[in-house]
């Protein structure tokens, strides 16, 4: 689901996320030209690609939290392995998770195919993206966030 759009990102919750929503959830930020890794990017998509990560983390954890998951933190990642191309995944880790536990490495399947047949885990609902849409707006209107 898209969470938001900017003039060069998308900000999505997967379908089939690598986290549970009760474990902390999962967004992804991609790129709307498709690069190899974030040496590619310009200065300008290199500035809001972090502008993005930081908004969309802090949007995570107070959402997320708001609603009862007890983030402790964001993890960001660059994983590029099952999709060679750049896409940053913010997993949030619940301080009280259970299938992805907080304090330990993120567990992932070796591949996407094992990803694929293993059962699948709880997405974000409709009313997360929204909340999520609503925070990250604000934030960006945010003296934090506007000159940025």
């Amino acid at each position: 689901m898209l969470i938001f759009e900017s003039k060069n990102f998308t900000i999505l919750t997967p379908d089939q996320p690598h986290v549970s929503r009760g474990d902390g959830g999962h967004l992804i930020i991609n790129p709307k030209a498709v690069v190899e890794d974030r040496t590619y990017l310009s200065r300008e998509r290199a500035i809001e690609l972090m502008k993005l990560t930081m908004v969309a983390g802090e949007a995570m954890k107070t959402v997320l939290t708001q609603r009862g998951i007890d983030i402790g933190r964001i993890n960001y990642q660059d994983n590029g392995n099952w999709r060679p191309e750049l896409h940053v995944h913010l997993y949030g880790r619940a301080r009280s998770a259970t299938g992805q536990p907080y304090g330990r490495y993120l567990a992932l399947p070796l591949t996407a195919q094992a990803f694929k047949a293993q059962a699948p885990l709880q997405p974000l609902t409709a009313d997360d993206v929204a909340a999520l849409n609503a925070e990250i707006v604000r934030l960006l209107a945010t003296e934090k966030y506007r000159t940025f």
